[in-house]
């Protein structure tokens, strides 16, 4: 157990950090990357709890297709890879202030709601169980995900034709 836990701190850490070079990157590209290593962080995560089944379908659909489907816009659209002006403002106090009160609300309602329960880690959740809430309960959803994505690339491609 110990050594679960050691890994799931190197793992938050990492992403943490990766989640941080998202939000502080200038270079779209780069912002890519990094949330690379968020998602493969939380489909590790996944593994750690024994849902090797969501961890794969993470890395597919996640990693493989969305990441892939971001830089296809970012090339598409041909954004600027070093803006020449600073992406800085004067509203990151106030953003962060008001980033931890969220976090400290957030916190107290989850500590509040689930404080006496226990997780029965014997008896995870196995795929049944998720492809049924897939595919009967969230099948709509799931579609329409599926059809704003398409969309979204249709759209990149309209924009970055020359006419």
């Amino acid at each position: 157990m110990i050594a679960q836990n050691v890994a799931f701190g190197i793992l938050a850490a990492a992403m943490v950090v990766a989640a941080l070079g998202v939000v502080r990157t200038n270079n779209v590209v780069h912002a890519a990357l990094y949330l690379v290593v968020v998602l493969a962080g939380g489909a590790a995560q996944f593994i750690l709890l024994g849902q090797e089944f969501v961890a794969w379908v993470q890395v597919l659909v996640y990693i493989g297709a969305v990441i892939v489907l971001f830089l296809f816009g970012i090339m598409l659209t041909r954004a600027p890879m070093h803006p020449d002006e600073s992406l800085d403002n004067d509203l990151k106090w106030p953003a962060a202030v008001t980033a931890l009160f969220l976090a400290g609300v957030l916190g107290s309602l989850l500590i509040d709601a689930f404080h006496r329960t226990k997780i029965d880690i014997r008896q995870p959740i196995r795929t049944a169980a998720v492809t049924n809430a897939v595919f009967r309960t969230y099948i709509i959803p799931f579609e329409v995900v599926g059809v704003l994505l398409l969309a979204a690339l249709v759209g990149a491609v309209v924009l970055a034709r020359k006419d």
